[in-house]
């Protein structure tokens, strides 16, 4: 029963991937497919009818979630396309301190300042990544589960970002508010 639901599957899949249809164009960003393939932005209902009525976004789709798995085989791979993580436990009135993501590689600390909160993220240095990523220095970003930018820059020397909360309230309800995730991710241009 196996090797049939497989068979279909593929068959499926060919049959998706080889129609073709007059002016079909590019419907969803690189980094929209990404987050959906890494799960840090489920697509919406507009955004994934747009990639069932293009098949050349299809593809590309395809073509991202392949290399997207290839690069996940290697555990020492100094590759990386993003992390996520959530927010774990539910809330008991204490603030929020720190988060990680899934990989253990990111930890968004959250520091009161009077009034305010600072959000700091820190690489962990003991990530497959982490040298690339100091040595390159490229535009990093963490996004909470609607989407919304929470953090932007480069890494400093010690492997952190920080700046300030962006938002009124605690991050904690932030946080609930949004599906209770997060995501660090590259910034691509």
């Amino acid at each position: 029963m196996k090797t049939n639901q497989e068979a279909d599957r593929k068959l499926i899949e060919r049959l998706l991937l080889s129609r073709r249809v007059e002016g079909d164009r590019l419907m969803l960003a690189d980094a929209v497919l990404l987050a959906a393939i890494v799960g840090t932005h489920p697509l919406s209902g507009a955004e994934l009818a747009a990639l069932r009525a293009s098949p050349l976004t299809l593809r590309r789709f395809r073509h991202l979630a392949i290399e997207c798995r290839g690069g996940a085989l290697a555990a020492n791979d100094d590759t990386w396309s993003g992390s996520a993580g959530m927010l774990r436990a539910a809330s008991d009135g204490a603030d929020l301190a720190r988060l990680l993501t899934d990989d253990g590689h990111w930890t968004l600390h959250f520091v009161a300042h009077g009034d305010a909160w600072r959000l700091i993220l820190s690489l962990d240095p003991a990530a497959p990544f982490a040298a690339r990523l100091l040595r390159e220095q490229p535009m990093l970003r963490v996004v909470d589960g609607g989407g919304a930018i929470l953090l932007q820059g480069r890494l400093d020397t010690d492997g952190e970002i920080e700046c300030g909360w962006p938002f009124d309230g605690a991050p904690a309800h932030h946080f609930q508010r949004f599906g209770a995730r997060f995501a660090v991710e590259p910034v691509h241009s």
